[in-house]
């Protein structure tokens, strides 16, 4: 009576990861909706040397790329945002929670894109406002969602890295 059979035994996976992934989506629209209520459109404010909160909007994808094409880059980068959220659900699931860095991976990539897929379906375009610059030189400004994916993709990179370096001994 205590104790399940083992092929009925749910193991934990790695979507116990997605409160992260859920509080960073939240965070993200939290400071959008603040930008889109403090600021005017490419209104900017100082905050530090280096470091503007500039209102803008992005129709394309990162670096603003294809972002002066007709509207069907909406479509497209919401529909592959939306394909790339179901295999990271899909990971997390079969993923086992052990596999923490990989996981942490993946969840911080699944909350960018669904916090940017939010924009593209309600606005067509993705608000950014962190514009971090060197004299005349700008970076292309992103958000929350922006630097989730960012640091998600270099933990994958690391890991794979490492992973790869770890040969068994004989």
């Amino acid at each position: 009576m205590g104790e399940k059979p083992a092929g009925l035994q749910k193991r934990a996976s790695g979507l116990r990861f997605l409160w992260l992934t859920l509080a960073l989506i939240v965070v993200d629209q939290l400071t959008k909706q603040w930008v889109i209520r403090v600021f005017d459109l490419y209104e900017s404010i100082e905050v530090m040397p280096y470091l503007n909160l500039t209102y803008v909007r992005n129709m394309g994808a990162a670096f603003s790329f294809l972002s002066d094409q007709g509207g069907w880059q909406r479509w497209l980068f919401t529909c592959l945002a939306i394909a790339v959220s179901v295999v990271l659900l899909i990971w997390l699931r079969r993923n086992p929670v052990g596999m923490w860095r990989q996981n942490l991976a993946f969840s911080l990539i699944l909350a960018g894109a669904i916090g940017n897929v939010i924009d593209r379906i309600i606005y067509g375009y993705v608000i950014d406002f962190l514009d971090v610059y060197v004299n005349d030189w700008h970076w292309p400004a992103f958000n929350v969602a922006d630097m989730a994916i960012t640091v998600g993709a270099v933990l994958m990179l690391l890991e794979a890295f490492f992973e790869q370096r770890q040969e068994p001994k004989a």
